[in-house]
């Protein structure tokens, strides 16, 4: 596809539905991009930031409250998806089993998935379940774009060192960038939408980092 992907309008997003298991999700149809991440990360406020709506994505006051995969449509078959939390160590250990089911069976079985965002708390980036989403990522030849979230919550300079080391470690990693975002903020909001708007414009290309 040629020329700049059409900009995709977040603020008219709207909820579709939750879906426990793969057979209840949307008909695999059309684009959709994931968000992922541990259950702190942020992920329900970037949603939010990102389609300039308070109260899109909810986010709980529990943490890891969130088990099933929630649904937002965009514009004619374009999704948004918010899968479930993982990390929160006092969710009962077959529950988070079934989590991990559940995001693994998406990740591999849905066929509209055009990228998976994946969002890491800046000041503790790459944790294993992280390390294992990069992999499932570049296993499947999804484009990753990782958003470390709350950068407000750093100094520039700390910031900036982070997102570095995080580039480097992940330089291998086909089709994967890096980022530095706050929903507080709104830093790194519209960098975030020009990567979506050229998932959605269902252009893949193995690109470099967003400046």
């Amino acid at each position: 596809m040629s020329g700049a992907p059409e900009h995709q309008d977040y603020r008219k997003a709207s909820f579709i539905l939750s879906a426990a298991k793969l057979g209840q999700c949307p008909t695999d149809t059309g684009v959709e991009v994931a968000f992922a991440g541990r259950s702190n990360a942020g992920k329900s406020s970037a949603i939010n930031a990102i389609c300039d709506h308070h109260k899109l994505a909810r986010a709980s006051k529990t943490p890891g409250r969130t088990q099933q995969i929630n649904f937002f449509a965009l514009a004619e078959a374009r999704r948004l998806v918010d899968l479930p939390g993982y990390g929160f160590a006092r969710v009962p250990l077959e529950v988070r089993q079934q989590w991990g089911k559940l995001v693994e069976s998406y990740l591999r079985g849905r066929r509209s998935l055009a990228g998976i965002v994946l969002l890491m708390d800046v000041r503790h980036p790459l944790k294993d379940q992280d390390r294992e989403l990069v992999g499932w990522a570049a296993a499947l030849g999804v484009p990753l774009h990782v958003l470390l979230t709350k950068a407000d919550k750093l100094s520039r300079g700390p910031a900036k060192s982070t997102l570095l080391a995080v580039r480097r470690e992940l330089a291998a990693v086909p089709a994967t960038t890096v980022q530095l975002f706050s929903a507080l903020s709104g830093e790194g909001v519209e960098e975030a939408r020009k990567v979506l708007d050229r998932w959605y414009a269902n252009d893949r290309p193995v690109g470099s980092d967003p400046e």
